[in-house]
């Protein structure tokens, strides 16, 4: 998802360096973007305004930002860091320790679609002075960006954004089943009820490819089951109980154990039986 939305930065007239550890993406996105490549996290970030951060997970985010060739140790006092991955609110809360940055933990939402089509939504924990910095610039690739509280504020709202998913791909998977065992069309099923009250954008956009057992639509359940991991760690320290979130972490176990790990979160279905 970093490289178009480094890319609409751009396309928005910013000069923009990038680093990957798997160098030859970073060439490919230069060579489409015009963008500079960069040897290390230090070296992308030395003498920036702004650094953004779309990682894997809390280790990989540690070692881009506080490792050796770590970006902090390059950035001028002042300079804007903004992370975009889904990680814990501890390492979220960590970084903005960094107090002569203006640090934001800013994880999206909306996928690689999202991320292409320059229209996801940016949840942001962080100082006012860091989200004023930011959120012009990430205007670039968001159709909603909301500021919800301080450091680890953001991390804590996708987790509510990831808990409500699970239920609601469950249902509609449970929902779909039903309809084929129950012999009927459920291309006039999803007519029928996706204008009332059971409508959401699963059903909307995966009713028919869960149908057609289509899962390559980008957002893997490998990450589904670390976002998963990251609420029920943070359930287990604030006292939150989260049961529906815990049972459909395991049925993705499940559909990990079946190949699955990296189809998209819709393949869930493929555990019910025809």
């Amino acid at each position: 998802m970093g490289a178009p939305m480094a890319g609409h930065l751009v396309t928005a007239g910013h000069d923009v360096t990038v680093y990957n550890r798997t160098r030859a993406k970073a060439e490919a996105w230069a060579s489409t973007y015009g963008g500079t490549v960069a040897a290390t996290p230090a070296e992308a970030a030395r003498g920036a305004a702004a650094v953004f951060t779309c990682v894997g997970n809390d280790d990989d985010l540690a070692a881009v930002t506080l490792g050796a060739d770590g970006a902090f140790a390059a950035m001028a006092d002042g300079a804007l860091f903004v992370d975009h991955t889904t990680v814990s609110a501890t390492i979220a809360r960590r970084l903005a320790e960094e107090t002569r940055l203006l640090v934001l933990d800013a994880p999206v939402s909306g996928g690689q679609a999202g991320a292409e089509n320059g229209k996801l939504s940016i949840m942001c924990g962080g100082s006012a002075e860091a989200f004023a910095a930011a959120e012009p610039l990430m205007r670039a690739y968001a159709a909603r960006i909301v500021h919800v509280g301080e450091a680890g504020a953001g991390q804590q709202t996708k987790m509510c954004n990831q808990i409500a998913i699970a239920g609601v791909v469950q249902g509609v998977a449970e929902a779909l089943r039903f309809a084929q065992k129950s012999g009927l069309e459920t291309g006039k099923v999803l007519e029928a009820i996706s204008g009332g009250a059971a409508q959401s954008w699963q059903m909307v956009n995966r009713w028919d490819s869960m149908a057609d057992e289509r899962f390559d639509f980008g957002f893997a359940v490998d990450w589904m089951r670390k976002d998963l991991g990251l609420a029920l760690d943070e359930a287990r320290a604030n006292g939150a109980v989260l049961p529906v979130a815990a049972l459909v972490d395991q049925f993705y176990a499940e559909v990990q154990a079946m190949g699955g790990s990296r189809q998209d979160t819709s393949s869930l279905v493929r555990r019910l039986p025809k």
